[in-house]
Parts: structure tokens; C-alpha cells; sequence
């Protein structure tokens, strides 16, 4: 099984129920080819980086998915003839970096800042004096 990635933009004038069958749609299509859905990002409503089929926006879906590679065909070949999928991108992650980043994806840690451990009370103390004299010959 290979990680994949799968980013698909329906058109913006589906109702919400449309918008939630075509959604499902997809869904089941990678259900049904044996896929293991990890994560779903339902990124919303979105300004279109250029016109596709005369629609300035669109409804972003990304789904984290592991899948056998011979099942990958048969997935963008229904994608391509869904009508209400504007756009699709489907990307394999490789090696162990972008299998690391595409973990940290599913779990939605990607662009998060790690937090550093607060400094014990020894250290803050033994700190503290020494900004004060700074302060205090900086001000002179």
C-alpha cells in the first residue's frame, strides 16, 4: 500500500445536499477500490487561481488515503467522468521524508509550530537580573 494524496474542487453551484452526494461519490469510489481513507479536509469555498469552465471558485476537498497502485487508474478514470469534479489532483508520496510529511498531514501537525518547554524556575530566576541590568544600561 502507497500513500497518496488526493485534492478535488467541485463546482460552486451544487447545493449543500449535491455538494454532500458528489462528495460521498468520491468517497465511495476510493472505498469501493479497497482504499484506506487516513484523513479528510473539507478546505471550503475557494477563489480559483484561474477560470475553469467559466467558475471563479470552488468547493476544495483533500483526502489522505493509502491505496495499492494497481487500483489508481480505475480511481481517475471515474474522477474524470464525474461532471460536477472541476479539477483533481492525485499525488504519490514516496519516500521516507514526504511518507514523514504526509503523516504529519493526516494528523494536521504540518505547519505548526513546536512548542518549546517552558523554562523551570531556576533558569528564569538566574535570567532575570541580568535582562534588568541590560534594561537599565540600554535606557542610559
Amino acid at each position: 500500500m502507497r500513500h497518496y494524496e488526493l485534492l478535488f474542487v467541485l463546482k460552486p453551484t451544487l447545493t449543500e445536499e449535491e455538494m454532500q452526494e458528489r462528495f460521498e461519490h468520491v468517497k465511495g469510489i476510493l472505498e469501493k477500490n479497497g482504499c484506506e481513507i487516513a484523513s479528510i479536509n473539507d478546505m471550503g469555498v475557494r477563489k480559483l487561481a484561474y477560470e475553469i469552465e467559466k467558475f471563479e471558485r470552488g468547493h476544495y476537498y483533500v483526502i489522505y488515503y493509502k491505496a495499492d497502485p494497481a487500483v489508481i487508474d480505475e480511481i481517475l478514470r471515474n474522477l474524470r467522468f464525474t461532471e460536477e469534479v472541476i479539477r483533481f489532483l492525485n499525488v504519490k508520496y514516496v519516500n521516507k521524508g514526504e511518507i514523514a510529511n504526509w503523516e504529519k498531514l493526516v494528523k494536521g501537525t504540518f505547519n505548526k509550530k513546536e512548542e518549546k518547554p517552558a523554562p523551570k524556575a531556576s533558569e528564569e530566576t538566574a535570567e532575570a537580573p541580568a535582562e534588568a541590568e541590560a534594561k537599565e544600561e540600554s535606557a542610559e
